[in-house]
């Protein structure tokens, strides 16, 4: 099968809202992604991060629900990507209801990419539990699954007790959206095999280990022994179901400067495929809504399924 794709919805861009974060923008750009023949969009979310973080060149982005409902309403086939969702951000029932309520407006196109997050002074702002992030995130996975089966729900965690609870409607994908883990670290790909649909890691230096709080990921070599430990235990729990990889391809990350030559893109395209990666996550350099069309209608044509 050929690597699948999902494009960069550029809404962290709000210092430039005409160009990227107006609903025409957004619409307009999840238009082309579709037509260029490409398998999703997707959106990043930070709703209260750090000064400390934005000044060491973190950034702001739309809400994702608003993003993706407009990408939505634009859009017929395109899946929509949440990447990544931080679930121990929320109540894991008004997640599920967001979720839902997009996967059933859409018909069916939702695609929820989450993660454990790393930002401790996100997580004091918005009242998160950072020490327990990652048992809040195993157990928000679970809360979320018992709310889309739309039976009444008895279940009590951190931060909630549901004591007979129905969601409704359910989402259209049954059981539930795909869900894909972010992160490079043992435990995000244990998370993957034991709840989830796919894994999402993505390059790292070593050096940005400690900022980011997870494992370095510097050349496909690094990212294919990854894959293969992640198989290894999935063979252990008695996993028969296939997993997605979706990987950030290296040069070709959130608001990429310059992207490589096509060749470098094919040989590199090529070697991920070959270490089981099945979907990559990219985005083009944002100058201005105009040459990011231009970028997503090029590629598109060199590189989408089909092309």
């Amino acid at each position: 099968m050929p690597l699948k794709f999902s494009i960069q919805l550029p809404t962290d861009r709000v210092d430039a809202l005409d160009q990227f974060g107006t609903a025409d923008a957004i619409a307009e750009i999840a238009k082309a992604i579709e037509t260029a023949g490409f398998d999703a969009c997707f959106v990043t979310e930070h709703p209260f991060p750090s000064d400390e973080w934005l000044g060491s060149g973190g950034h702001h982005a739309l809400d994702p629900f608003v993003s993706l409902a407009i990408a939505a309403g634009a859009t017929s086939t395109l899946r929509l990507h949440t990447n990544l969702l931080v679930l121990s951000y929320r109540n894991p029932f008004l997640t599920a209801k967001a979720i839902a309520s997009l996967d059933a407006a859409s018909g069916g196109r939702v695609i929820m990419g989450v993660g454990a997050g790393y930002l401790e002074g996100e997580f004091a702002a918005l009242g998160a539990d950072f020490a327990n992030r990652n048992d809040v995130t195993d157990d928000a996975i679970v809360a979320m699954k018992a709310a889309w089966s739309g039976e009444s729900v008895a279940m009590k965690g951190e931060g909630y007790e549901a004591a007979g609870n129905t969601m409704l409607p359910p989402p259209v994908q049954r059981p539930h959206p795909p869900i894909w883990i972010g992160g490079n670290s043992p435990r995000a790909r244990r998370r993957s095999v034991d709840f989830a649909q796919g894994w999402s890691p993505m390059p790292l230096p070593a050096a940005g280990t400690k900022r980011t709080r997870t494992s370095a990921i510097e050349n496909v070599d690094d990212l294919a022994d990854a894959i293969a430990k992640m198989n290894e235990y999935a063979e252990q729990q008695g996993r028969t179901e296939p997993l997605d990889v979706n990987f950030v391809p290296f040069g070709l990350h959130m608001n990429t400067r310059k992207l490589p030559s096509d060749d470098a893109i094919r040989e590199q395209f090529a070697a991920l495929e070959s270490a089981g990666v099945t979907w990559v996550t990219l985005g083009f350099p944002p100058s201005d809504r105009a040459a990011y069309l231009d970028h997503v209608a090029r590629f598109g044509e060199t590189f989408a399924s089909g092309s």
